[in-house]
């Protein structure tokens, strides 16, 4: 399957796109290339155009295929992890000098990456409230070069109008990245609205079994591919033949787990609001949620990520962790497992003492695709 078939839908593209039956074997799933380098015939001569698989690899291509596919791009390239995919695109997007904006309530990794790393580097930033268009534009320099979303963030599920920072950003010459690793592609489409590049950590839903680490970025962009694909392999942080082939494994099935993560996690906030112990539950697919109606437009459904305060502060909300049997706790998210965290000692303890700090009595829970009435049980016993 070429793109040319992009009119087929959504679940086809997710088992056929870059996935045909191998031409010398028939194989129906593509082969783990388990190979450092190629035979060439003569110098020069290679086969397939491939001689080294830090550069290319087969499974890892079909991989690419496949997400470009998923995610309506012309380009995708497939990392170790999220953060190596991360690392790349902002390497690729910024020099000394530079200004990005990043959300207020950003992922800790993607946030510690900036400020400690990039911060060194001379790459200036600027939490902002990405729900707040005009806060946005207010925040806007003459050097900046890249607005960095997540849409729902990480933890606190606010929403982002992706067209309308898109435009913010290209009426400045910047760039619009997109981190849709809590929807998913099946959720949520940032390039049909505007957006210059995604990125996904393939940990996450798309893979989708706890059982692979990987990262990737989406673009129409012929030039930005280029500086990816050189910094994917200048810097090497490739996904691996056996990563590639897990990932493509999880993503055929990534429509139904999506849909039943989804069904599982309205009964679970329903469950959540009625509890005497929850003081708010945080859910875009709330009706009272402040960015309901705008995730209504820009998403399929409103994923399996919901996060919740407790009453009686920071000791209250490591007790609802520690008690649950379900939901296990730990940190990531999007697998057909629940888990369930503590933000502020977990996933973002790097932004403690800063503008990014997340409530001490905040819970982050991945719902998975168990049966939902078992994960409400737990974590209404969880909560006393």
């Amino acid at each position: 399957m070429t793109d040319s078939s992009a009119h087929y839908g959504f679940a086809t593209r997710a088992i056929h796109a870059g996935q045909d039956p191998d031409p010398t074997t028939g194989s129906v799933i593509p082969p783990i290339h388990a190979t450092s380098t190629y035979a060439q015939d003569g110098v020069g001569g290679m086969r397939g155009g491939y001689e080294y698989s830090r550069t290319g690899n087969p499974t890892r291509a079909a991989l690419q295929e496949c997400l470009a596919s998923l995610e309506g791009g012309r380009h995708a390239r497939a990392f170790a992890s999220g953060m190596g995919a991360t690392d790349a695109a902002l390497r690729a997007m910024l020099r000394p000098g530079d200004h990005i904006l990043i959300p207020n309530d950003a992922y800790g990794g993607t946030f510690r990456l900036i400020d400690k790393v990039l911060g060194h580097w001379g790459v200036e930033h600027t939490p902002v409230e990405l729900s707040d268009v005009d806060a946005v534009r207010a925040a806007v320099r003459p050097n900046t070069k890249v607005i960095w979303i997540e849409t729902p963030t990480n933890p606190l599920l606010n929403i982002a109008d992706i067209a309308g920072l898109s435009q913010i950003a290209h009426s400045a010459g910047a760039l619009l990245v997109v981190d849709n690793t809590f929807a998913s592609p099946y959720l949520q489409s940032p390039l049909g609205l505007g957006a210059d590049v995604v990125m996904h950590s393939t940990t996450k839903y798309i893979g989708g079994h706890s059982d692979v680490v990987g990262g990737a970025l989406i673009t129409s962009d012929d030039e930005l591919d280029a500086q990816f694909g050189f910094l994917q392999n200048g810097a090497g942080a490739v996904a691996s033949p056996f990563d590639s082939w897990l990932t493509l494994r999880g993503i055929k099935t990534l429509e139904l787990r999506m849909e039943k993560h989804s069904d599982n996690a309205e009964l679970v906030v329903q469950a959540l609001l009625k509890h005497p112990k929850v003081k708010s539950v945080l859910y875009p697919g709330l009706p009272e949620h402040p960015g309901h109606e705008l995730a209504s437009k820009q998403m399929r459904r409103f994923g399996g990520m919901i996060s919740f305060t407790v009453h009686g502060g920071e000791q209250a909300a490591l007790d609802v962790c520690a008690r649950t049997k379900l939901f296990t706790l730990a940190e990531s998210l999007g697998g057909v497992e629940s888990l369930i965290e503590h933000p502020g000692k977990m996933t973002h303890a790097s932004t403690e003492g800063s503008l990014l700090e997340v409530p001490s009595d905040l819970v982050r829970v991945s719902v998975g695709i168990e049966a939902g009435d078992d994960l409400v049980a737990d974590l209404v016993t969880a909560l006393g």
